[in-house]
């Protein structure tokens, strides 16, 4: 049965962390100004805690929140007010130890935060986050399951594995990527998409902070929509959810079920770089409505 998720991603540069809400408020209203039916709209990482001083670790701490500070409550209100899935990318946020995470945020249009992500993989050295210690899928009524990853993350497949396993038929990876790696994250992008079977959606921010390309990619590894170069600009293309179930049933080329790849008469696979294994009994991904 087709699940269609009309969604818009945004390839913006991020708002200074000082700047009024108003500033997103009016970004996301034109937004859907300029796509209406939308029902997700998601934002780069720290979109909104855009600093440019000379000591960016300080004014990253000093834009860090609690998660359910005031920031939090005001966009769980814009979110409820437009009646849209609001991932405004991610925010600096304080933990309750003083730990500085760098957290995904995903409002419902009832406007409740629903889910939250800590980066498990900061860019070492040179960010100065704490890691994040698990990974995280949320449930959208009616359209299904959707996973976050951020920026580096995209990097270490156990990420994107991880959330498949956990039912995400959509992995969210909002990105800042500022130097010239960004053609390989296109390919993480995609091979992620491929081995996983699910929809990625890489949303980077834009000129002149970002470089952009943004990417929006199939089950099959198929490029859905690609906003090349730094320019801003939005991505707007609605996804059938139920395209993973097919893919998956059906093989990608109709060939390729990794999924299917282990029976309950296999053995145990070794895997000591993690000190644990491959059960086959517990190989396949969680189901879901």
């Amino acid at each position: 049965m087709p699940r269609p998720l009309p969604l818009a991603l945004a390839q913006e540069p991020p708002l200074p962390a000082t700047a009024s809400p108003d500033a997103f408020t009016a970004q996301v209203e034109a937004l859907l100004a300029e796509h209406p039916g939308t029902r997700l709209v998601a934002y780069p990482e720290l979109h909104l805690c855009g600093v440019t001083g000379p000591d960016r670790d300080a004014e990253l701490a000093d834009a860090a929140e609690p998660l359910h500070g005031p920031r939090t409550r005001r966009l769980a209100e814009l979110a409820g007010d437009l009646g849209v899935w609001l991932a405004p990318g991610t925010v600096c946020e304080r933990g309750e130890g003083g730990e500085l995470f760098n957290t995904a945020l995903v409002f419902s249009p009832a406007g409740e935060l629903v889910s939250w992500y800590r980066k498990v993989f900061p860019w070492r050295p040179y960010e100065p986050y704490d890691p994040g210690d698990r990974f995280v899928v949320f449930d959208a009524p009616g359209i299904g399951r959707i996973g976050f990853s951020i920026c580096y993350d995209a990097w270490f497949p156990e990420v994107a594995r991880h959330l498949a396993w956990m039912g995400a038929e959509l992995v969210l990876n909002p990105v800042q990527t500022t130097t010239p790696d960004r053609a390989q994250e296109l390919v993480l992008a995609r091979a992620n998409a491929i081995t996983n079977q699910v929809f990625v959606a890489s949303v980077n921010a834009a000129a002149p902070v970002g470089t952009g390309d943004g990417l929006l990619v199939g089950p099959e590894g198929q490029v859905l929509a690609h906003a090349e170069g730094p320019a801003p600009g939005a991505l707007a293309a609605t996804v059938d959810l139920d395209e993973v179930r097919r893919v998956r049933t059906e093989g990608t080329a109709g060939l390729n079920r990794v999924w299917d790849q282990f029976t309950a008469a296999d053995s145990p696979i070794a895997l000591p770089l993690y000190d644990g294994r491959i059960d086959p009994h517990r190989w396949h991904p969680a189901a879901h409505d």
